[in-house]
This record gives C-alpha cells, sequence and structure tokens, in this order.
C-alpha cells in the first residue's frame, strides 16, 4: 500500500461522502465508476471530461492502466500520472477498479469480502471506507513515529547544548 498522504486521504472522504449523497455512479462509465469517481476528487475534473479523456485510448481503466504511459501526451495517462503523483499506485487503481486488493479485503469481515460486487454501489462505498480507515491508521501510526523521533531529537539537542 503506498504511503498516505492527506490529499489522498481527503479525496478518498470527499469521493465517499459525494457517493453518499447520490452523485452519479456507473461502473461502465469511466468518468462515474470507481476510479473515475475518485479521479473527480483527485484531480479536479469532472465526470464527462474524464470520459471524453479516456475515449482517446481504447479499453476501460484496467486496460488503460496496463497501456499506461507517461509520456505518450494521451490526456487518459496524464489523468493517470496525476493521480500516481497524489499518492497512488498502478496497482492500487486497478484493484479499486475490481475492489480486489487483498490488504483492504482482508480488513472486510466474511462472507462480504468474498461477494464485493465491482458495479454495486455500497460495495464500493464499503471498499472505499475500509481503505480510507487503513489509510488514516497509517497516518497516524507514521505520525506517532515522526512525533517520538522529533522528541527524540530535541532531548539530544538539550544534552549537547
Amino acid at each position: 500500500m503506498s504511503a498516505p498522504k492527506f490529499e489522498l486521504i481527503a479525496a478518498i472522504r470527499n469521493t465517499i461522502d459525494k457517493l453518499k449523497k447520490g452523485s452519479p455512479y456507473q461502473w461502465g462509465h469511466m468518468g462515474s465508476c470507481n476510479c473515475g469517481n475518485l479521479a473527480q476528487e483527485l484531480i479536479h475534473l469532472s465526470k464527462a471530461e474524464i470520459h471524453r479523456f479516456a475515449m482517446e485510448k481504447s479499453g476501460d481503466w484496467n486496460d488503460q492502466l496496463i497501456d499506461y504511459c507517461p509520456d505518450s501526451g494521451y490526456p487518459m495517462d496524464l489523468m493517470i500520472s496525476k493521480m500516481l503523483e497524489k499518492g497512488l499506485t498502478i496497482n492500487e487503481l486497478r484493484h479499486l477498479e475490481k475492489l480486489s486488493d487483498p490488504k483492504i479485503l482482508k480488513n472486510i469481515p466474511f462472507p462480504k469480502r468474498d461477494h464485493l460486487k465491482k458495479n454495486k454501489l455500497s460495495d464500493v462505498l464499503l471498499y472505499f471506507e475500509t481503505w480510507l480507515e487503513m489509510l488514516e491508521n497509517q497516518w497516524l501510526e507514521e505520525s506517532v513515529k515522526l512525533d517520538a523521533i522529533m522528541l527524540q531529537k530535541n532531548n539530544l539537542d538539550k544534552v549537547f547544548a
């Protein structure tokens, strides 16, 4: 799992909130599917813009992630690059589209984890919420470690002053 970045955590939280409030969800639409909804929040494009850019190449999100080339000049590849810059990995995006990341799934109780449907909004929300909780916990753990390092450094500075 990628190192959590605050901007990614906020985008996932906003995606969840928008979907719960009725934002368009359609798994077969590149701008309003699992990745498309997150892309709207993360790179601030509309579902129509995302879909239009995606249609310049062939295939769904998974196909385009396989064919991703940061130097191609295709708008879809530029969008993916922007998402990677915000803290995602190619594998996380591929798993998001299919709700298939083993690290996230192991945090979803049985029997639900074995029956997630990639095009069912309630399952998408469960996946996003589980992922969000994992990223927030990781963020907190890293913050505590950083605080401990800074505290130790400050104490050493006092000793050697």
